[in-house]
């Protein structure tokens, strides 16, 4: 059975889409951009400041459906430029000390927003 997830401590949704979907054990968050949910705007500064805040909204939404970083097994790291990716990687890889879930990264045209840094994130009970 869908569950839908949902949190005020992460941006709403800005489309026809949940923050996240849990079905047999498995949590689907969708892609988190760098909005702070208590302004509704993108964060000010650069790739640090942005991957900062959509680990914030990440961490949020799995803690909202009683999951954690340590549940996560997929993650897809979407970034505006390559340039950013050691950047981005140095913040992200706080959240994954141990036991790092597999992942991927692509550089893409553009992002909602103008946004530097998009994660989609997949986590298992």
């Amino acid at each position: 059975m869908k569950h839908i997830i949902s949190t005020t401590n992460a941006p709403a949704a800005i489309g026809p889409y949940s923050q996240a979907v849990e079905v047999n054990g498995t949590l689907y968050i969708s892609g988190q951009v760098p909005i702070d949910p208590a302004t509704a705007k993108v964060v000010e500064g650069g790739i640090t400041e942005q991957t900062t805040q959509v680990m914030k909204n990440i961490e949020a939404i799995l803690h909202e459906a009683g999951y954690s970083f340590a549940d996560v097994v997929k993650s897809t790291c979407l970034l505006s430029d390559m340039a950013n990716f050691k950047a981005m990687n140095e913040i992200y890889g706080k959240c994954y000390a141990e036991n790092p879930p597999a992942r991927a990264a692509f550089a893409v045209k553009e992002l909602p927003l103008g946004v530097l840094v998009e994660i989609e994130t997949v986590a298992v009970k």
